[in-house]
């Protein structure tokens, strides 16, 4: 237990001085600032326009909008957190010599990867769930509108960069630094795509592409975890303004049902598994 935790918190103290954590809090800051200016807008417009909404609810419509939006450009930046504190992890720190007078302690392997793995998933789901509730305050403050479900979305994030951060540090048993980056960036991009096929398999009526996406977001849970996040902050909403919200860019939001989370632990693990095994293998 202590060797892990002096892993985790050399692997923290190394982002520190990468000062990847300074970066990040700037660039939330501006991006936090530029949500709370489109939601300021957004809502003043809405509200000027009033009239034109005719049995739907416009300030849960463009809340839910906003916050959902919010949600995935939440996500994106917690995935590019996790990916930077975790991408060279293994064959980085090997090829730069950092790894091996860990090893020779001897600490077992196994204990870095788990160390690792639990620093990097705690620090970016205490990110996203921070960004998640302070956009939703935003969005409150501004418009007056606050979601049907807060705790729900906000460990959905969380699962969903955790499972990011576990995707990247077995990555990071195969590939040099830079190929995993690009890797998990491109994972992370199928899961959008498999989204979007899913609303336009939904738009279309087109049962093919519908279950090509289910299956997808099934095969890489941290979409399906997304969406089911989505669907959470409207969870109460009926009626035409349901039908209005699930009509737009919003309509990426679904339940996938009680077997999700027992999924995504089982993923976890499995991934992890991998990871030891290919690592266990490896010659440092």
């Amino acid at each position: 237990m202590n060797a892990a935790r002096t892993i985790a918190g050399l692997g923290l103290q190394e982002a520190v001085r990468r000062r990847v954590f300074l970066i990040v809090a700037v660039l939330t800051v501006c991006y936090l600032a530029l949500y709370g200016l489109g939601t300021w807008q957004a809502f003043e417009e809405v509200e000027s326009e009033s009239s034109s909404f005719r049995g739907v609810e416009p300030d849960v419509v463009t809340g839910a909008y906003l916050l959902g939006l919010n949600m995935f450009g939440t996500l994106f930046l917690g995935t590019i957190l996790a990916v930077f504190l975790t991408l060279g992890t293994v064959r980085g720190d090997a090829e730069r010599g950092l790894l091996q007078p860990l090893l020779v302690r001897p600490v077992p392997r196994r204990t870095l990867l788990a160390a690792r793995f639990a620093s990097a998933s705690l620090v970016c789901g205490a990110y996203v769930i921070v960004v998640f509730l302070i956009s939703m305050t935003i969005t409150w403050a501004l418009g007056g509108w606050w979601p049907d479900r807060i705790v729900e979305p906000a460990l959905g994030l969380a699962a969903s960069v955790a499972i990011l951060c576990a995707l990247s540090l077995a990555g990071s048993v195969f590939l040099a630094s830079t190929a995993n980056g690009i890797a998990v960036f491109m994972v992370f991009g199928a899961g959008l795509v498999a989204g979007l096929l899913g609303q336009i398999g939904e738009a279309l009526s087109s049962d093919t592409l519908s279950d090509v996406a289910t299956t997808a977001s099934w095969i890489l849970p941290f979409e399906a975890l997304y969406q089911s996040a989505l669907g959470a902050i409207t969870a109460d909403t009926v009626g035409f303004t349901r039908l209005a919200i699930d009509l737009g860019p919003f309509g990426g939001a679904e339940d996938f049902g009680p077997l999700l989370w027992p999924w995504a632990i089982a993923y976890l693990a499995i991934v992890g598994a991998i990871a030891l095994r290919a690592f266990a293998a490896r010659d440092l």
